[in-house]
């Protein structure tokens, strides 16, 4: 490792999303879309994982498959809104079901929104970043 002297090692100021998702190649397309915009891009392959992630990593938005292997989206989000130091993190669930019955189950069980996969490479950046306050995408 060369460090150019007078210069500083800035830490990253990346927004950090986190993925619940136990389908690897939805991980690895959301991963490769946000990644390229200057995203921070975390990976659980499970619930409970996700949930221990979420507390150690402290991510700015947290997107939860419906369907996952160990505890289902919906028991996720209930976890989650209890942990304190996730207060205000956007929880939002991103799902290949079909578009009425996830919104039911989102309005349901309270998460801030939904994602419906297949994902739309071109409009995905723009509803994650509206997901953390509609401000532009981060520099890439």
């Amino acid at each position: 490792w060369y460090r150019q002297p007078g210069l500083e090692v800035v830490p990253s100021m990346a927004r950090k999303v986190l993925l619940i998702e136990d389908n690897t190649e939805s991980f690895i397309l959301v991963n490769r879309v946000l990644s390229a915009r200057g995203y921070e891009v975390l990976h659980a392959p499970d619930g409970e994982r996700g949930i221990q992630l979420a507390v150690e990593a402290g991510p700015d938005l947290i997107l939860i498959d419906i369907g996952l292997p160990d505890i289902d989206g919906n028991t996720v989000v209930a976890l989650l809104r209890q942990i304190g130091e996730l207060e205000g993190v956007p929880l939002v669930a991103i799902t290949a079901w079909p578009p009425d019955i996830a919104q039911d189950i989102c309005d349901r069980y309270g998460f801030d929104g939904l994602i419906t996969k297949p994902i739309s490479v071109r409009d995905f950046p723009q509803q994650i970043a509206s997901f953390l306050g509609g401000g532009p995408e981060p520099a890439g």
